[in-house]
């Protein structure tokens, strides 16, 4: 017995140092493997390369705002009654690719702007990249083409930027629509958001989740809703060619760590320019109930529902879609 103590005690060490030099070994191939993912991405996404994939690229425009490259997209009658459309988190003028000339066709000088920090705007290192910030920059932007007022259009993060820019800028706005808006910080408590917001894992899980092409496209079926044929692969990888990039992923964990919106739905009653709520009635994203809360608060305001639609009605339903607006802007 004391023979085979001191056996199973000689042995017990050498196991443990196994393990600890097993768990060390691997815990090394997990640091390489995310190193080596970090370093491989792309730092940013160039135009001129990828214009074959850029839906609409003849169309491209650039203009410098506060000494950041702003990257739009404009179309239609130069005299025409501007209407500017402004995407949501973590998309690009991608989004308006089925509205954009057909709301040019209707004698409006259409404006499609990539946010910064997405699509092929500049995404600053120093960037603020909160809500307020981009409603500056969405002035800057009407300062740098001569448009005194416009009608602004925005879809989800993009509908919270076009409120600030009545909340802040009455004066340069004709007329609002918000296309299934975000109003508040709900968002943020998805999981995908809340692992961004952490400090460090954030940094390091980003990269994985935004670069992963499956990913992205499971999410875009689920908020196409029911028109999940919208999709194919030329749209997949314009949407995901812009994710692969560093600076992107830096820009978008930035918006969601400074992601504040609570002030739309406080302040909805303050604006007071005409207003179109437009929801699809199966939203996942930002579901009806929010729209009905805005038609309520904001006194000039009517909501348009459609059925059988899900968080981009400007992608489901284009044609029905640019109708809508259309009548809403030229309104007297």
């Amino acid at each position: 017995m004391i023979d085979e103590a001191q056996h199973a005690g000689s042995c017990g060490p050498g196991k443990h140092m196994k393990k600890r030099y097993l768990l060390a070994g691997t815990a090394g191939l997990v640091t390489a493997a995310v190193t080596a993912k970090l370093l491989a991405r792309p730092r940013d996404v160039d135009w001129d390369q990828n214009r074959q994939l850029i839906f609409h690229a003849d169309y491209s425009r650039f203009a410098i705002v506060d000494d950041v490259r702003v990257h739009y997209q404009e179309a239609g009658d130069p005299n025409g009654p501007a209407v500017v459309l402004i995407h949501g988190f973590s998309s690009s003028t991608l989004v308006w690719s089925r509205v954009f000339l057909r709301l040019a066709d209707e004698g409006f000088r259409v404006i499609a702007v990539d946010l910064l920090g997405y699509g092929y705007s500049g995404k600053p290192r120093k960037g603020e990249y909160t809500i307020e910030a981009q409603a500056r920059m969405i002035v800057g932007l009407l300062d740098n083409l001569g448009i005194e007022r416009a009608n602004i259009v925005g879809s989800s993060y993009g509908g919270a930027v076009a409120a600030t820019c009545a909340l802040d800028y009455p004066e340069r706005l004709q007329r609002l629509v918000l296309v299934g808006s975000v109003t508040n910080n709900e968002a943020t408590k998805y999981l995908l958001l809340r692992l961004f917001g952490f400090p460090l894992v954030g940094d390091i899980v980003s990269p994985f989740l935004l670069g992963s092409r499956t990913l992205l496209r499971r999410r875009m079926r689920k908020v196409y809703e029911r028109h999940s044929w919208v999709l194919d692969e030329r749209r997949v990888e314009a949407r995901h060619r812009p994710l692969r990039a560093a600076n992107t992923h830096r820009a978008i964990i930035r918006t969601v760590r400074r992601w504040d919106a609570e002030r739309i739905e406080e302040d909805a009653h303050l604006i007071s320019q005409p207003t179109l709520l437009i929801w699809g009635d199966n939203d996942p994203e930002v579901p009806l109930r929010h729209g009905r809360n805005l038609n309520r608060e904001i006194d000039s305001s009517r909501l348009v529902v459609f059925r059988n639609c899900g968080h981009l009605p400007q992608e489901e339903y284009p044609l029905g879609f640019t109708e809508v607006v259309s009548e809403f802007c030229r309104e007297l």
